[in-house]
């Protein structure tokens, strides 16, 4: 297990490569490109069509960590869930960022947006939004909100995004997603769901000249981690995990 495990109840590394044109439907195409990676990662023997437009290959998900990839009109996603270790993950990224090119023609120039994220999943079962303030906190400006008679936070999400360079192409996000509804705090029934953590890397626009897919996947991929261990860690990872530790 990756070391990020420890942190959380799951751990995966998702990227998405959005492109301005519509990448090819046919069928040898789409067959060539899943025939590649599969030859990489045996393991991926399910495939399937997802909402007409949308074409899975994945692994058998009853282990608990599995690779998948997936093909849509305008975008090729993959992830990797519960990976043995940050390099473990990124090899199927690579593999199929080397693959883009030939199998679907997918040029450099054709990027509208590369994401890198790795995402944190806590299962509890009680008010997400109440233990994302209580271990969280919220920001000065709301705090005395907290204090009314009575109240209940239905509804904390919050979201911090930053640009790493003036024209604002490279990105960073951080957010928190609960699934909390104001009916699970009114009726006081809780379902055990999770609480996800997602740290996003993210660039705009086409490449230059000589620039790879995959090269900038995994720089964008090294940028999260050291995102992660240097801020997210200790400030939030830990915060929750020790949270639900003690409820």
């Amino acid at each position: 297990m990756s070391r990020y495990s420890t942190f959380s109840d799951d751990f995966y590394v998702n990227v998405n490569l959005n492109t301005e044109m519509d990448l090819p439907s046919g069928r040898e195409a789409l067959l060539h490109y899943f025939e590649q990676i599969q030859k990489h990662f045996p393991t991926m023997g399910n495939f399937y069509n997802r909402d007409r437009a949308e074409y899975v290959l994945e692994e058998e998900k009853d282990r608990g960590r599995y690779r998948w990839t997936t093909v849509e009109p305008r975008r090729v996603c993959s992830g990797h869930v519960n990976p043995d270790s940050i390099d473990d993950a990124l090899k199927l990224h690579e593999v199929i960022m080397e693959t883009l090119p030939y199998a679907l023609s997918v040029s450099p120039l054709d990027c509208e947006s590369l994401n890198v994220m790795f995402g944190f999943d806590f299962t509890y079962r009680g008010n997400h939004n109440q233990l994302v303030a209580d271990a969280l906190g919220v920001t000065p400006a709301f705090e005395r909100l907290l204090e009314i008679p009575g109240s209940n936070v239905v509804s904390w999400e919050p979201s911090f995004q930053i640009a790493l360079d003036d024209d604002c192409k490279m990105q960073c996000r951080l957010s928190i997603e609960t699934r909390t509804s104001a009916y699970h705090v009114r009726t006081g029934e809780f379902p055990e769901e999770q609480i996800s953590v997602y740290l996003t890397a993210r660039r705009y626009g086409s490449f230059e000249a000589g620039e790879s897919l995959a090269e900038a996947t995994l720089r964008m991929a090294n940028l999260c981690r050291e995102v992660v261990d240097d801020h997210i860690v200790n400030h939030v990872l830990r915060p929750l995990q020790q949270a639900i530790a003690l409820r």
